[in-house]
């Protein structure tokens, strides 16, 4: 059972009574008629073989009040496309596969490369984006929400309350994002959150002061949630990362273009659990070094966009604070696993830690030595006005895709 809780600058949506899911779902239904809903699913060809992907699919084809479902495809040559589009057919809704290594597509992401408009880093955040403008330029959605592919504890409830609060039309909601606990065999999880992001805005509250910015990703319980929605009517203007930090970028996004009492974060999950990534080291090639590289300069940027400062003293007085302060919160979390029973590993937690203040000093090293880079994709108001022609261009091709 889940408090009630209203801290911070947003809405905070919980889980009181374990309402019936086919109640939340009728009532869904209902606001489909006005308010068509489509999901977005970036995907792995990898992840089609793995263990969490069948299951999700087998209880998305009971959600009827969603209209279609948009596949982002990654990795896949043409063989492993067309077992894709056979692995997709069980669903009953509309469904529209992008594959991303096609010809068609690339041959577009071609022309937007002419023009300066490609992504230029492969992931999530590109499969994310043609997606994102495959929906605009198709134009029978009015409420967008997305979800991993890797999720193994999903159930059918996780994406209709992720929906709920955009669709239903006696609220004035355009963004919303997941959270949820995360534990996994008998140990607190979510690393990245705990460790990292949380303490960090901390640390930046103390030296900084009241920021608007800070008050409003501090007010979300899990920062770096995969899962969350928006009103098709403020994608046009996102302008989303590329790299491993799209969650921070699309809540700064989120941030410049819409006011906080439109936001809100509703909890869709009694437990979360996916992939895990590994800790990396400190090439920050990958794992979870790399993400809070990327996760720390995407907050370094957007603050300057504020108009603060960032200087090398600046950073070396954030590194001792942020540390202590995450050193802090390993107690909290201490206390928090043995009361309820869970297994807790204080060496592998101060580890962590110790590469995470590593990524947060490496970042404000690169965010000194290359205060110029721009990690953003354009958004698809700037595509479709350098290309006008792209969006039936678009559709076309993923006509052709999936014909």
């Amino acid at each position: 059972m889940s408090d009630f809780a209203q801290i911070g600058a947003i809405t905070t949506l919980h889980n009181l009574t374990d309402r019936p899911l086919e109640a939340l779902e009728e009532e869904l239904l209902g606001f489909s008629r006005k308010n068509p809903m489509t999901l977005i699913l970036p995907s792995l060809f990898s992840e089609l073989e793995g263990p969490a992907l069948g299951p999700i699919i087998d209880k998305l084809a009971g959600a009827r009040y969603i209209n279609e479902i948009v596949i982002g495809l990654d990795r896949a040559d043409a063989a492993q496309f067309e077992r894709a589009r056979r692995f997709f057919d069980r669903l009953p809704q509309q469904k529209k596969i992008l594959w991303h290594d096609g010809p068609a597509l690339r041959e577009l992401d071609a022309r937007l490369a002419v023009k300066g408009l490609s992504p230029t880093q492969e992931g999530k955040g590109r499969n994310v984006w043609f997606c994102m403008g495959y929906i605009l330029a198709a134009n029978n959605a009015k409420v967008v929400a997305l979800h991993d592919c890797d999720i193994v504890t999903y159930e059918r409830d996780l994406p209709a309350r992720l929906f709920y609060p955009l669709a239903n039309p006696l609220f004035d909601f355009v963004f919303a994002k997941g959270y949820y606990s995360r534990i996994h065999e008998g140990r607190l999880s979510g690393r990245a959150v705990r460790l990292l992001v949380a303490p960090l805005i901390r640390s930046l509250k103390r030296l900084l002061g009241p920021v608007s910015y800070l008050e409003f990703l501090g007010s979300f319980r899990y920062t770096l949630a995969g899962e969350f929605g928006m009103r098709t009517e403020i994608i046009p203007a996102m302008r989303i990362p590329g790299d491993w930090s799209l969650e921070v970028g699309m809540l700064s996004e989120v941030y410049r273009n819409v006011t906080a009492r439109h936001v809100c974060q509703v909890d869709i999950a009694r437990n979360y659990d996916h992939k895990h990534q590994v800790m990396g080291d400190n090439d920050y090639s990958g794992g979870l070094a790399r993400m809070a590289h990327e996760i720390a300069k995407a907050i370094f940027r957007k603050l300057a966009t504020e108009g603060i400062q960032l200087g090398s003293a600046f950073f070396r007085t954030l590194k001792a604070t942020y540390y202590r302060e995450a050193l802090d919160m390993i107690e909290r979390y201490e206390a928090d696993a043995l009361l309820n029973g869970l297994t807790f590993d204080r060496h592998a937690e101060e580890q962590a830690v110790e590469l995470f203040t590593q990524a947060v000093v490496r970042a404000g090293e690169v965010y000194l030595g290359h205060p110029e880079e721009v990690p953003f994709m354009a958004n698809w108001n700037r595509v479709f006005s350098a290309l006008p022609e792209l969006a039936g261009d678009l559709l076309a091709a993923v006509e052709r895709d999936n014909g």
